[in-house]
């Protein structure tokens, strides 16, 4: 191992937890106080330290600029989670590249599409698909495609490390933009949204205050890291507080449970909780050294949270995020972690519920969520108009969401402004109406979606994926109708094995409402 190397870990003084410049590298790596601090634990248990990751990072930024790739440039990056793929990530930040990441099960013809949109100048990719890519490549127009494996023709990580000693880390504006996130395209096609090194910095330390992450902290990391989930929540944190993470290659049971009693913080979605706790391995004693398990991307139900909290002790901390804004609320570490709620506004940010005027509702009514900060994103790359229509006058930004605020400043969310039913002239819900079906016996899961039909313009239908659900159609409408008005009330209950999932596991509605969107058409 390298020990020479002057970069960003060796130039300040250890005691000191500040920085100046705006790459948000060189912010990251300020709070390592000792560069030989293990900051990955892989699967097999091999280590890699914090000088390792800055050497690595420093060789692929160096090799970077002697392709000719400059700040500003765009890297799309379609590769399996690894720490070579995290080290190509921090190398781009370090080069002031644009990173693209790209959900590495995409297809040639969806991968199209990021490469005439984001127009790179370099693709990464895994070996085994770089044929391929390398000919869809040329046909989009860009010359550049290299893997990150070692020992494999077309890296990007070679043996010049000598030559890498002299990189230095370039220097960006705060708002220069070092990351294009595209968002799912639930409706159209999906959009970059460009995130500045001053965006991701605010949000991460932000996040490392309200989570608390120090140098004694274990994270438990087995998020994908093409989403701003595993790569910006999950990495940011650890590295602003100098800890360290386990860094599995995808969430499993078995090896969670195995590295669970050597870990301190978990960060996941829900699907991964009720994984667990349908495992009778996952008990209160493998939690032993836990503090903290964090929610998000996804909503939480309720009988997770109460489940998880009486097996284990711990409650399940839920937040609210998007891939513009990073993390908007969370609930508080010390105080009341309230269930049904995604928490308080974070830091200096700012949120509130308007109505579809702009004009404020009050407490406890359902609007559409707002968010203002230094966060928030700077756009969409190469779509100025959409943009603009993303912003109020006052530079709010429309997150699409709906939800409700409480007295003492809880956030709710009832769902997408888009997911949104209106049936008869009357609004629904869907999470109120899931949120009740979720209740019954048998029910693991649900969702509630809107679909055309002749008299009411939307039916209330609910898809259920059922374990031993033993009441009937009428019987679920009459435990409902004790609860909710009667225009709530599903018109049909459709029972499937599972419902459709991102890769970060939000259901999928609008697959559900194009498949059954037929099912009330009068022949």
């Amino acid at each position: 191992m390298l020990v020479s190397h002057p970069s960003p870990l060796d130039d300040r003084k250890s005691s000191e937890n500040h920085f100046t410049g705006n790459n948000l590298y060189e912010i990251l790596i300020a709070s390592v106080k000792n560069p030989e601090k293990v900051f990955l634990i892989r699967e097999d248990e091999s280590t890699v330290t914090y000088r390792d990751i800055d050497i690595l990072s420093a060789r692929i930024a160096y090799q970077l600029s002697q392709l000719g790739i400059k700040k500003g440039d765009r890297l799309v990056a379609q590769v399996a989670k690894s720490v070579e793929a995290l080290a190509l990530y921090l190398g781009c930040l370090r080069s002031g590249v644009i990173f693209v990441p790209l959900n590495p099960a995409f297809t040639l013809i969806e991968l199209q599409y990021y490469l005439e949109n984001a127009e790179p100048k370099i693709v990464v990719c895994s070996p085994e698909n770089y044929a391929e890519i390398a000919n869809l490549a040329v046909k989009t127009g860009i010359n550049i495609v290299k893997t990150i494996e070692t020992k494999v023709e077309n890296s990007l990580i070679v043996s010049q490390e000598r030559e890498a000693f002299n990189f230095s880390t370039v220097n960006v504006a705060k708002n220069d933009i070092a990351v294009m996130i595209y968002t799912s395209g639930t409706t159209g096609k999906p959009k970059g949204a460009m995130l500045s090194h001053h965006n991701l910095a605010v949000n991460g330390t932000d996040l490392k205050n309200c989570w608390n992450f120090s140098e004694n902290d274990v994270l438990l990391h087995s998020l994908p890291i093409f989403h701003v989930h595993g790569l910006f929540f999950a990495t940011h944190c650890v590295m602003l507080g100098g800890a360290s993470m386990v860094f599995l290659p995808k969430f499993s049971v078995d090896t969670v449970l195995k590295f669970l009693p050597k870990a301190t913080v978990m960060m996941g979605v829900p699907t991964y909780y009720t994984r667990l706790l349908a495992d009778n391995r996952f008990q209160k004693e493998i939690c032993s050294q836990m503090r903290l398990f964090i929610s998000g991307s996804a909503p939480l139900r309720e009988e997770t949270f109460k489940e998880f909290e009486a097996r284990t002790g711990l409650e399940i901390l839920e937040r609210y995020g998007m891939s513009e804004t990073g993390v908007n609320t969370s609930n508080p570490l010390k105080g009341e972690r309230r269930l049904g709620t995604v928490g308080l506004p974070l830091g200096k940010s700012e949120l509130r519920i308007v109505d579809d005027n702009n004009n404020p509702v009050p407490p406890d009514r359902v609007g559409n969520v707002q968010v203002k900060g230094e966060n928030v994103f700077a756009g969409y790359w190469r779509m100025p108009e959409k943009t603009k229509a993303e912003f109020t006058a006052d530079g709010f930004f429309k997150t699409g969401d709906l939800g409700k605020l409480s007295v003492d400043g809880y956030v709710s969310l009832v769902g997408r402004a888009k997911d949104l039913i209106i049936s008869g002239g009357m609004n629904v819900y869907p999470k109120e109406v899931e949120v009740c079906l979720n209740e019954i016996a048998g029910v693991v899961e649900s969702a509630v979606i809107g679909l055309p039909h002749p008299d009411f313009g939307e039916a209330v239908t609910a898809v259920i994926v059922s374990d031993n659900l033993k009441m009937s159609d009428r019987e679920i409408k009459a435990y409902l109708r004790e609860r909710l008005a009667n225009y709530k009330i599903p018109k049909q209950f459709l029972i499937i094995e599972n419902l459709p999932r991102n890769a970060m596991g939000k259901i999928q509605k609008n697959i559900l409402r194009k498949q059954y969107q037929e099912l009330y058409t009068i022949s």
